[in-house]
């Protein structure tokens, strides 16, 4: 175990550790909020660039949420580290995402089975053919059970992570509701990957904010009620899971 990674993107203050599960936003005040509304007693372990990582408990259950920055180059540097070198089991990426099927609406929660990508990314790891980034299933039927139980409606499918926000192939969005994809992001993928290249666990969870489509989109009051029932199933995901 280390105090500084060696990217020296985290660097663990004086007596804090990171938890065996992390829950990782993409902004680092996103993380701040999770950690003062959610956990008990939260601990800020990492205020490097301002990247806000905290440590507290969620019934009874330590846990950690960090952020991780926009699109998969910034969130696996810190995926990395925190696998290899802090000694966390599991990562729950917690966002947004751009709903692309007609049975998708904006404030559902999308659990991320697999993750198509326009990244090379997966290339780097020698494998003929196409890795398949694909969740930890223990921990995708854990978050299942928990929306079903708190009366979250959720879908579970494939999501397709770019490399792009603004994607120079105007029909790509097309391309991918014809193949099933359930919405679009940026990170799910680059966590798969990087999960199963370390042998670690994890899942990826979005609020729908907006529809490609249909131009539903949520306002700043209602992002933030749809966002509190993702974090409830997240949450639980995380103490109820074998980690």
């Amino acid at each position: 175990m280390v105090t500084s990674s060696p990217s020296a993107s985290i660097q663990l203050k004086e007596g804090t550790h990171i938890a065996k599960v992390v829950l990782m936003p993409g902004d680092p005040l996103r993380a701040k909020y999770v950690a003062e509304h959610y956990l008990e007693n939260p601990v800020l372990f990492n205020d490097v660039r301002n990247m806000l990582g905290y440590t507290g408990t969620y019934e009874g259950k330590e846990v950690s949420v960090m952020g991780s920055g926009m699109g998969m180059p910034s969130f696996t540097i810190y995926a990395y580290e925190l696998f290899t070198f802090f000694g966390v089991e599991a990562i729950i990426r917690i966002g947004s995402a751009g709903a692309i099927q007609d049975d998708v609406h904006v404030r559902d929660v999308v659990i991320a089975m697999s993750a198509s990508t326009n990244s090379a990314m997966g290339k780097a790891y020698g494998l003929q053919g196409v890795i398949a980034p694909t969740a930890t299933y223990g921990m995708l039927k854990e978050a299942v059970k928990a929306a079903e139980e708190l009366g979250v409606r959720s879908h579970v499918g494939t999501v397709y992570t770019s490399d792009y926000f603004y994607n120079p192939d105007k029909n790509i969005n097309q391309k991918a509701r014809d193949l099933g994809h359930l919405a679009v992001e940026m990170e799910s993928a680059g966590l798969y990957l990087t999960a199963m290249a370390e042998h670690k666990k994890a899942l990826a969870l979005f609020t729908i904010s907006d529809h490609i489509y249909t131009g539903e989109a949520l306002n700043a009051q209602e992002r933030q009620d749809s966002f509190h029932e993702m974090m409830e199933v997240a949450l639980k995901t995380a103490v109820r899971s074998e980690i």
